[in-house]
């Protein structure tokens, strides 16, 4: 283990031995971190944080602190960090609260840049990319693939479905289906078609791309349809295609609603 003669770490928080440790770093009582982390100087590591391997924890971050909830009174919640994250400089992530279900948690393989912030009782899946001062409020729940974008603040309760791009500056108030581009605050949210650029990235082939796009066109841009008889016209046209059927299943379980607007 290689720890810097200036950090502070409790005696009751539980490190492996190959846990590396840099300048001024203060580490409480209930982290746990796991083998081949490394956690940079004047990172703040709080509460009943547990933190897997092979993470990278940047400076002046704050890992675990309380929630930012007026109704928090100190009770016991946690923090759960999976393996291969890269947390960034000044990103700010706090712990669950009770009527939250009492955890925030962050699965494997994400990037958080410099200055992010999550919200408690937040989740986040897996190979997500959140650029730098990307906000999340609590109880926002991200899927798996997700990009958002710098300066984007999230509104709490929001989801945001796999594969979805999230353009910067913009502020999220509605759910984000599956595969789209959205971009836009509030009551000018955009969508502007499916996510091909990422989707081919990620190793869909044209087919599939074809069919989500094909969806897109019924469930975003047929105005004189409702919701349900979209749904219903997707699931007939295109009913051999689980991506589709992940979206079309999406939007029938938003309790939000979903960004739709397509027009300028």
């Amino acid at each position: 283990m290689s720890i810097h003669p200036t950090a502070v770490i409790s005696a009751k928080a539980e490190l492996d031995s190959s846990v590396q440790v840099g300048a001024y770093t203060v580490i409480e009582e209930g982290v746990r971190i796991g083998a081949g982390t490394r956690i940079e100087p004047h990172a703040v590591i709080a509460g009943l944080t547990s933190i897997g391997i092979e993470n990278v924890i940047g400076s002046f971050t704050s890992i675990g602190t309380p929630p930012q909830d007026l109704s928090y009174a100190g009770e016991p919640t946690q923090l759960i960090i999976g393996d291969h994250n890269n947390i960034r400089e000044y990103t700010s992530i706090n712990r669950g609260t009770v009527k939250g279900g009492g955890q925030t948690s962050i699965g494997d393989n994400n990037l958080l840049m410099a200055y992010c912030h999550v919200g408690h009782d937040c989740r986040i899946a897996n190979h997500v990319i959140m650029a730098n001062v990307a906000t999340l409020a609590g109880h926002v729940d991200v899927a798996d693939h997700v990009s958002v974008g710098g300066l984007v603040a999230v509104h709490q309760f929001c989801r945001l479905g796999s594969y979805a791009y999230i353009g910067g500056m913009s502020g999220i108030s509605l759910d984000v289906a599956p595969y789209m581009i959205v971009t836009g605050t509030r009551s000018r949210m955009r969508v502007s078609g499916i996510n091909k650029v990422g989707l081919r990235r990620h190793g869909f082939n044209k087919e599939t791309i074809g069919k989500l796009d094909h969806a897109y066109r019924i469930l975003f841009r047929s105005p004189d349809l409702l919701q349900a008889d979209a749904l219903a016209q997707v699931r007939k046209e295109i009913p051999d295609c689980a991506e589709v059927e992940s979206l079309v299943l999406f939007l029938e379980s938003s309790k939000r609603g979903v960004a739709k607007r397509t027009d300028d």
